[in-house]
């Protein structure tokens, strides 16, 4: 090996599945330079990575300047394609220093959106350039190895539910409104799951939190309500859950959380969505009699069996969420609390007309 041009890494060497690996620091402004990623050209077969998803990364970028106390990121894995030499420390057998030639080639294995975010917040925030980023280096086995690397080190990466990732986000704004709605609200955080984004049939929630939190972002885009921004949010939750009975038979014992799934469309999160955009409408254009407002919610007719909600929250029977339900569900919802439809629910609600003409 050539000892005269090298990379020199402080690591610690470890063995998996009988092959050495090692565990180093890089520092920030070297791993632009360093872990290269240029297969976009080549079709998937003979990469060892996905391509590089570009619309993830300014996000990714903003989050790292935005965050310049408390970002976190974890460790690049790479494989390396050159015969690397670990020379241990005195009397410490797996801690010492990797010597990798400067003609290796590192590929990244898993990471590659990292690697790219970095870069690209290292132009904004060069004083970046002296923090590091662990990297795991695997000694590269070809691309079959490498490809198989990229399988094995995603194949059990699963998501957070949502709403696990709003109930520990304490950056997000809207993720601390809805948070705050249930701390609160005792009555209506008994009807609220904290973990699941999705509600199984035995489930004794109504809603997730994940639910409460798009919901919440609905009732305040576009507002500006300054210091009193989180007693509105909380007096708005509030005053829904006083005029939604059937959600007090369920909190009181009276009806199970099933029964009242299966029977009412208020007890799913297109009727929640919906009732956020609906509080958006009243603090724009009644902000201070909004609560008499809401006292309607008690006359509409929330069963499934209401053949109105068929197209707007069901679908054939079946409850669905999708945007286009939501505006027609918000739209039945304004009418009956007699609100004006803006022009592009209008646009939604006259579409449903013709496609019901047309049918």
């Amino acid at each position: 090996m050539d000892r005269q041009f090298e990379y020199v890494f402080p690591a610690i060497r470890g063995i998996q599945a009988g092959r050495e690996f090692y565990v180093s620091m890089c520092p920030l402004r070297l791993l632009p330079k360093l872990f290269l990623f240029n297969e976009a050209e080549l079709v998937p077969e003979l990469r060892a990575q996905r391509q590089l998803n570009r619309g993830r990364l300014p996000e990714m970028a903003r989050y790292i300047a935005s965050n310049r106390d408390s970002y976190v990121f974890s460790a690049i894995t790479a494989s390396v394609d050159a015969d690397v030499r670990f020379v241990p420390a005195p009397e410490a057998e797996d801690l010492g220093v990797l010597h990798v030639p400067m003609k290796a080639r590192f590929i990244i294995n898993d990471g590659q959106h990292r690697r790219a975010a970095i870069e690209m917040a290292l132009q904004d925030c060069p004083e970046l350039a002296d923090e590091s980023i662990a990297v795991v280096f695997f000694l590269d086995r070809g691309l079959a190895r490498c490809q198989q690397m990229f399988a094995d080190l995603n194949r059990y990466a699963i998501r957070p539910p949502r709403s696990l990732s709003v109930l520990y986000d304490h950056r997000d704004d809207k993720a601390r409104l809805s948070k705050l709605v249930i701390e609160r609200l005792p009555d209506f955080k008994a009807l609220v799951s904290l973990e699941k984004s999705s509600l199984s049939a035995g489930s004794k929630a109504l809603f997730t939190l994940s639910a409460l939190c798009t919901a919440t972002t609905a009732l305040l885009a576009n507002h500006a309500l300054g210091d009193e921004r989180d007693d509105v949010v909380v007096a708005f939750w509030r005053e829904i859950h006083t005029q939604m009975l059937e959600w007090q038979d369920v909190q009181k014992g009276q009806m199970t959380a099933g029964a009242f799934r299966d029977q009412y469309i208020h007890a799913h999160g297109v009727v929640l969505h919906a009732l956020g955009r609906v509080g958006n409408a009243l603090l724009h254009h009644d902000s201070h009699g909004w609560r008499g407002k809401l006292k309607g919610l008690r006359k509409v007719d929330w069963r499934r069996s209401n053949p109105a909600w068929e197209g707007r929250a069901t679908i054939g029977g079946n409850v669905t969420k999708s945007f286009q339900n939501v505006v027609l569900t918000t739209n039945l919802i304004k009418q009956q609390l007699g609100l004006a439809l803006t022009p592009e629910e209008q646009r939604h609600e006259d579409a449903m007309g013709r496609g019901e003409r047309a049918a």
